[in-house]
């Protein structure tokens, strides 16, 4: 495993960091093809003795119970200072006013209820998991800045959003001597560019490490186009994400494939190492359901792709619409498939 500074920060991480919203109780969430307790162990403990030391979850996956998962696990396996442990923040946990979004109410309940879950007492990395149109900046962000100071966080993040929002929000911080976000996680893959336009760019200059959620496009860059699995079959979000721009992802599908053949690696290891090569990433953030997904991953960071296979694998790209970003919160806060990742 390789290790890079998440950002501008002293923070070390892994090139690989282990997404667990594939972990959590069975029929707990909205997705059906999490993985239970037992088989969240085994993918945790492999991910840790392949080197991984970045962990990032949520407070609404799985209805907290990936966050329970983790916490067991790390206490089980890891000594707590090696690891960097992430989560999140945002979606309602119950249809209620104030049970969810990025008020100052909201964020110290959601910091206190993940500490819980996670068996811990802090943090390393508490991320907003999308903007908040309800809530001034100003709120949110002196509300994160307390929650660092209070040592419930030591490092705060963001998600997806746009990029002036972005700014708007580092400025904010900058303006009045609070803490300033250290990473930002949006969709990027070889099948969704758009963040290369403004986000990933801003990100470089601002010194703000990246770690793209979905680098495989949901599993979409790892099969063939008309296979299918559990997870093709029931994952709304990824019908969301990507349906519209079907014709166009086959054909970047289809390049992958063509230079895993030539290469004889497996597809994930292709696109993973694409990733890994652009200007700005610091961490994608892989799902893994199977040992499988995480060996793949990690052997990833070693691979090097040539000018010409990169090019193979780019050109097809066309431009889409900028999309997995979040409206506002609705009146109750409930949000639907769409609003979350």
């Amino acid at each position: 495993m390789k290790y890079i500074n998440l950002g501008a920060s002293g923070l070390v991480v892994s090139r690989i960091c282990l997404g667990c919203m594939s972990f959590g109780r069975p029929g707990a969430g909205r997705h059906e093809w999490t993985i239970d307790e037992a088989d969240s162990r085994t993918i945790m403990r492999q991910a840790l003795e392949g080197g991984i030391n970045f962990f990032d979850t949520a407070n609404e996956y799985s209805a907290g119970t990936s966050e329970e998962f983790v916490g067991r696990a790390i206490a089980d396996f890891a000594h707590r200072d090696e690891i960097v442990l992430a989560t999140k923040a945002y979606a309602p946990w119950r249809a209620a006013p104030n049970t969810g979004g990025l008020s100052r109410k909201a964020l110290f309940q959601a910091i206190d209820d993940s500490l819980a879950r996670l068996g811990t007492d802090y943090v390393d990395l508490f991320q907003i998991h999308r903007w908040d149109y309800g809530v001034p900046i100003e709120e949110t962000m002196e509300a994160l800045h307390d929650i660092v100071k209070a040592g419930k966080a030591r490092y705060i993040g963001a998600s997806s959003m746009y990029a002036w929002q972005f700014a708007k929000a580092q400025f904010t911080a900058e303006r009045h001597g609070w803490t300033r976000f250290i990473s930002m996680q949006p969709q990027v893959n070889l099948v969704y560019r758009e963040e290369e336009r403004e986000m990933i760019p801003l990100c470089i200059d601002q010194g703000v490490g990246v770690l793209p959620w979905s680098p495989l496009a949901r599993g979409m860059l790892t099969r063939d186009w008309n296979e299918k699995t559990a997870r093709s079959q029931t994952d709304m979000f990824s019908a969301y994400l990507y349906r519209a721009t079907a014709d166009n992802d086959r054909q970047i599908v289809e390049a992958v494939a063509a230079v895993a053949l030539e290469r004889g690696l497996p597809r994930a290891q292709i696109a993973m190492a694409w990733l890994l090569g652009k200007a700005g990433i610091t961490a994608p953030i892989i799902g893994a359901t199977k040992p499988s997904h995480l060996h793949d991953a990690i052997a990833a960071v070693d691979v090097t792709l040539s000018p010409d296979e990169i090019k193979r694998l780019e050109s097809p790209y066309l431009p889409h619409a900028v999309i997995g970003l979040a409206g506002p919160l609705p009146v109750g806060g409930t949000l639907t498939l769409k609003d979350a990742q």
